[in-house]
């Protein structure tokens, strides 16, 4: 088999994407339980404890690297897909038929994506970048804990976060389910189950995610 020629077909797309979305998966919940670490109330100190491990751990470094790298295959290979799915329709339906034939979050994949990633960029420029920065020029790691308290106090910045928490909710209502469906596992015996976890997944991590900014600004958090 020629796997360039597979891995180029819509159906090779779809299992890149899949595979993809489940390694960023895994990591949503790695991150998501870092984060959760600032409900502790500790002044940061569980948080900064974790975030100096992720931040100094060999191991967690090198598979930083694969994450930019799935990352980036994931977004293009979506664009692609999109981009796929509406050349075909050169003549557009006189009447849309709606969330009868599918709901209008796996119609907006690529929409919810995109902001998701405008939203990952401005996170990258607030936190991850002055932080890595830092390090390579010698100057230590930052207290990202106190960064995030100080940055979770301007509005538009706790607007950005929430709107792309909520992005990144209906994004994996869609997904979650569609990367075990492309990979053969969403069968009727565990259709159900597996629909159950990603609408669950879609909420608490999102969720979590979102409450930080609010915690911090209404200073439930200190």
């Amino acid at each position: 088999m020629n796997w360039k020629h597979y891995f180029s077909t819509s159906i090779g797309k779809k299992l890149q994407m899949s595979l993809t979305g489940l390694f960023l998966i895994l990591f949503l919940i790695v991150h998501c339980y870092v984060n959760a670490q600032i409900f502790y109330n500790d002044g940061g100190v569980r948080f900064n404890e974790a975030a100096h491990f992720m931040g100094t751990n060999f191991l967690i470094r090198t598979v930083e690297i694969g994450l930019f790298g799935f990352l980036f295959l994931h977004i293009i290979q979506g664009l692609l897909l999109w981009a796929k799915n509406n050349s075909r329709r050169s003549v557009k339906y006189a009447v849309s038929a709606g969330n009868k034939t599918s709901k209008w979050y796996s119609r907006s994949m690529a929409i919810l994506g995109t902001l998701i990633l405008l939203f990952l960029v401005i996170h990258l420029a607030k936190f991850w970048g002055p932080n890595r920065l830092s390090q390579l020029t010698g100057g230590g790691e930052k207290n990202l804990y106190e960064m995030m308290r100080e940055e979770f106090q301007i509005p538009w910045v706790i607007a950005v976060y929430v709107f792309g928490c909520i992005s990144l909710g209906w994004h994996l209502v869609h997904g979650f389910y569609s990367a075990f469906q492309t990979l053969g596992m969403g069968t009727y015996k565990y259709k159900g189950l597996i629909k159950t976890i990603g609408v669950a997944f879609s909420i608490i991590v999102p969720l979590i995610f979102a409450l930080m900014p609010i915690c911090f600004h209404l200073q439930v958090i200190r």
